[in-house]
């Protein structure tokens, strides 16, 4: 997990680059969704977090995006009720 804050906007240009960053999360509400998603673009820089894959994120107990990941989210909240 990278945090935005931590990390220069140079490397993390890099970082996209080379795929070592494919989706991002919101460190307060710990959700993770895609780098696309219109509500993780909206939110405060000292919040967001980045993973280099879903299974990283689920191992830091973040759920799912209900915008952008729809269908998972759908399966992740039916694990609840």
């Amino acid at each position: 997990m990278i945090r935005h804050s931590k990390i220069s906007d140079r490397d993390l240009y890099h970082k996209l680059r080379q795929n070592k960053i494919c989706f991002g999360g919101n460190l307060k509400l710990k959700i993770y969704g895609t780098l696309s998603c219109k509500s993780g673009k909206r939110m405060k820089r000292e919040n967001r977090v980045f993973f280099k894959s879903e299974s990283e994120a689920i191992e830091n107990g973040f759920r799912p995006c209900g915008h952008c990941m729809k269908g998972k989210y759908q399966k992740w909240k039916n694990e609840f009720i």
